[in-house]
C-alpha cells in the first residue's frame, strides 16, 4: 500500500488549472482584456517608481513606501498574469507541480508583504496626522528602510512557513485546480489525509503572521479619523483627510476582497464568485493603484506634469 501511494505521488508531474472554463471565443476576449490590464499595470506602477526616484519633491517617507508598493504590485501581477495569458492564448492549462508550488510561494509571499507594507503606510499616515511635531524625527531615513525591509522579510517568512507545511502533505488526485492561478487554499484540497487538521494549522499560522499588520492598519485609521474629526475647520479636515484617502481606498479594496475570498463557504455555488473576487486583489488592485494615487494626489500629478514637459 505504501509503495502504491508513493508511486501515485511520484508519478504526478502537473496540475490542470481550470480557470474560467471559457469557450474559445471568450478565451480570446479574456486574453485581450488581461493583456491590456497587464500592460497598464506594468506601465503605471513603473511610472510611479520612476517618479519617486527621479523627483526630489517625492523623496519623503510616504512616497518611499508608495514606491515599494508599486514594485510589489509589478511583481504580484507578473507572478499571475503571464502564465494566465499563455494559457488563454494556447489553450494549454497545465502547469508543472514545481511551477505551481513556486507560484503559490510567490503569491503568498507578495500578498503577505502587501499586508505588512499597507500597515507601515498606515502607521506613516498616523504619525503624520496624529504626531506631526515628531513626524520628521520618528520617520527618519533609517527607520523607513527598516520598516520596508521588515515588510519584505516578514512576507518571505510567512510564505516560507506555509509552503514548508504544504510540502509535507501527500498528494492524492485529482490534479485539477478550479482556479486561474495556483493558490494554497486550492492546493490543500488536493491532498489526502488529515486535510482539516493541516488546513486549520496553516490558517492559524497565517493568522498569527498577517493579523498583526491588519490590526495595526485598523488601529492607525481609527486614530487618524478620530484626530481628523477633532480638527475645527472644514478646510483643515479636508486637507488632513486628503493625505490618507488614497491609501484608505487601497486598504479597503485589498482587505475587503481578500476577506471575502477566504471567508466564503466552500460550496460549488460560491466557487466562481470566489474566483471573481480573487481578480480584485491579484489583478485589479495592482492596475488601479497608480490611478488612485496619481489622480487623488497633487504631488504625484505635479511631478508627472514636470516630467512630461
Amino acid at each position: 500500500m505504501a509503495d502504491k501511494e508513493l508511486g501515485n505521488q511520484t508519478s504526478l508531474t502537473e496540475f490542470i488549472l481550470l480557470g474560467f472554463g471559457a469557450t474559445p471565443t471568450l478565451q480570446i476576449l479574456l486574453f485581450l482584456l488581461f493583456l491590456v490590464i497587464y500592460t497598464v499595470t506594468m506601465a503605471g506602477n513603473l511610472l510611479i517608481m520612476t517618479l519617486v526616484v527621479a523627483d526630489q519633491h517625492l523623496h519623503t517617507p510616504m512616497y518611499f513606501f508608495l514606491g515599494n508598493l508599486s514594485c510589489l504590485e509589478t511583481c504580484y501581477t507578473s507572478t499571475v498574469l503571464p502564465s494566465m495569458l499563455a494559457s488563454l492564448l494556447t489553450g494549454d492549462r497545465t502547469i508543472s507541480v514545481g511551477g505551481c508550488i513556486t507560484q503559490c510561494y510567490f503569491v503568498g509571499f507578495l500578498a503577505a508583504t502587501e499586508c505588512y507594507l499597507l500597515a507601515v503606510m498606515s502607521y506613516d499616515r498616523f504619525l503624520a496626522i496624529c504626531k506631526p511635531l515628531h513626524y520628521i524625527t520618528l520617520m527618519n531615513g533609517r527607520f523607513c528602510l527598516q520598516l520596508a525591509a521588515g515588510s519584505w522579510v516578514s512576507g518571505l517568512l510567512a510564505s516560507s512557513i506555509v509552503t514548508g507545511m504544504v510540502l509535507q502533505l501527500t498528494f492524492c488526485g485529482p490534479n485539477e485546480i478550479d482556479h486561474f492561478f495556483c493558490e494554497f487554499k486550492q492546493i490543500i484540497n488536493l491532498y489526502r489525509n488529515d486535510i482539516y487538521q493541516v488546513e486549520f494549522l496553516i490558517t492559524i499560522v497565517a493568522a498569527l503572521l498577517t493579523l498583526p499588520p491588519f490590526a495595526l492598519t485598523v488601529t492607525s485609521y481609527v486614530c487618524i479619523i478620530s484626530t481628523i474629526l477633532r480638527i475645527p475647520s472644514t478646510t483643515g479636515r479636508q486637507k488632513a483627510f486628503s493625505t490618507c484617502s488614497s491609501h484608505l481606498i487601497v486598504v479597503t479594496v485589498f482587505y475587503g476582497t481578500l476577506s471575502i475570498v477566504y471567508l466564503l463557504p466552500k460550496t460549488k455555488t460560491l466557487r466562481d464568485l470566489s474566483k471573481v473576487f480573487s481578480l480584485f486583489y491579484t489583478i485589479l488592485t495592482p492596475v488601479a493603484n497608480p490611478f488612485i494615487y496619481s489622480l487623488r494626489n497633487k504631488e504625484v500629478k505635479e511631478a508627472l506634469r514636470k516630467k512630461s514637459q
